[in-house]
């Protein structure tokens, strides 16, 4: 039976791979769970009441849309936006779920500690607050749905990056509750984009305290103590994305990516947090820190990324603080690759954006469209790409995990399906 993106929330399985000799244990997903909607006054989460996730896990696999097993994608930061709070072009409507496909292995790595996460219609968000953002959006629509998307990195150990699977995007949920609260007072109103990157920033602040054992969420405002979720030298990036209609939002924190396909370009959505960039820096030495070179900079001489959740006996060095960026969509945006550096330790930006966007054509070209029975394009196209991508980083001999996602942004592609040759 096919099922649409819209009743899928996948449920984990455990099975074994064998990918060029290495025996990797993998999870892959099932359709058809049971689910909830639940409304957080006009924001909608579903969430899986089999499992009693609202995200989609993968690990050490490739995995379909539609639940099937595969490989996946991602791209590479070259020409970065310096400024990650800026919103880049005129926006266009596109309401409907784009296809993806994701992949984490575990590589030449003894341990998996990569997390992923996918989740469409995840939430929603209203449309004024879209209309603020940029006015030249014809508001048609009540709200726009946001698909969330998110790969974390971890070091040290798995926890955090587990954590960060299934707890960032609910505390983004519950964050943008708070901001569409105070939607009747004119001084939010008239600035929704700072007040969405701020959800942000306490989302990830907030996960950071539940890392370290903190529970910032009493309703006094008092902080309660808790079990850590990892000692204080376990850690994890976080690169996250939420697509609706009409933009790409994009919180990275740490040297995880995310690459937007626009065109024939590829446009990186995110910086790399590494003790080696100039502001990073001197935000490090500003806090009484250190940049120690050993094999790379680092900072105390130890991590090699300059922000990331958790690694509490680094802070105030290491920060949890995303950084931001609103991205208006448009008629020519392809695919966005999200990936950790498993990927881009061994694949530039503009290769794996070529390269995607060439996989998922190719795709398309000896399949067609391949429409579901909702009307919706399956997602194998965007799964052979990221598996493409994948399979290379190995191929190249990248010693990391290696984490992608690969999200289709087109909703049917303009080709038609091979004939095969009748059997005689």
């Amino acid at each position: 039976m096919n099922t649409s993106l819209e009743d899928l929330v996948v449920a984990v399985s455990s099975v074994d791979v064998e990918i060029d000799g290495l025996n990797q244990k993998s999870e892959i997903g099932g359709l058809n769970q049971k689910k909830a909607t639940v409304l957080l006054d006009g924001i909608k989460v579903e969430k899986n009441m089999s499992t009693g996730d609202t995200a989609v896990t993968v690990n050490n696999v490739d995995m379909e849309s539609d639940g099937s097993k595969q490989i996946l994608s991602t791209t590479h930061p070259s020409n970065v936006q310096k400024n990650t709070k800026k919103s880049i072009g005129k926006p266009k409507l596109f309401n409907f779920v784009p296809n993806w496909g994701l992949t984490s292995l575990q590589g030449g790595r003894s341990e998996m500690e990569d997390a992923v996460v996918a989740i469409p219609n995840f939430l929603e968000i209203p449309t004024p607050v879209l209309t603020l953002i940029s006015n030249e959006l014809n508001q048609t629509l009540s709200h726009s749905t946001a698909h969330f998307f998110g790969v974390y990195d971890g070091h040290g150990g798995s926890q955090v990056a587990d954590y960060c699977r299934d707890r960032i995007h609910l505390a983004l949920a519950e964050e943008f509750e708070l901001v569409k609260e105070h939607l009747h007072i004119e001084s939010v109103a008239n600035n929704w984009q700072e007040q969405l990157e701020n959800a942000f920033l306490r989302c990830f602040r907030r996960v950071d305290m539940e890392v370290a054992g903190v529970d910032p969420g009493n309703a006094n405002g008092e902080e309660r103590n808790l079990e850590p979720i990892a000692s204080d030298a376990v850690g994890s990036t976080a690169v996250v994305t939420l697509i609706c209609s009409t933009h790409i939002m994009v919180a990275n924190c740490g040297d995880s990516r995310a690459v937007l396909c626009r065109g024939k370009e590829s446009l990186a959505l995110s910086l790399d947090h590494k003790p080696g960039r100039h502001d990073e820096r001197k935000r490090i030495e500003a806090a009484g820190g250190m940049v120690i070179y050993w094999d790379e900079l680092r900072v105390s001489g130890v991590l090699a990324m300059s922000r990331s959740i958790g690694d509490r006996y680094l802070a105030p060095y290491v920060i949890s603080d995303p950084e931001m960026m609103f991205v208006p969509r448009t008629k020519e945006d392809e695919c966005l690759i999200l990936a950790t550096d498993g990927l881009w330790d061994v694949v530039k930006n503009e290769e794996a954006c070529d390269l995607a966007r060439k996989r998922i054509h190719l795709w398309h070209k000896r399949n067609g469209s391949m429409l579901t029975s909702s009307g919706e394009v399956s997602g194998s196209a965007a799964q052979d790409a990221a598996s493409f991508l994948s399979q290379l980083a190995l191929q190249r001999g990248s010693k990391d995990n290696i984490s992608v996602i690969v999200v289709d942004l087109k909703a049917q592609r303009k080709f038609k399906k091979k004939t095969e040759p009748a059997n005689e």
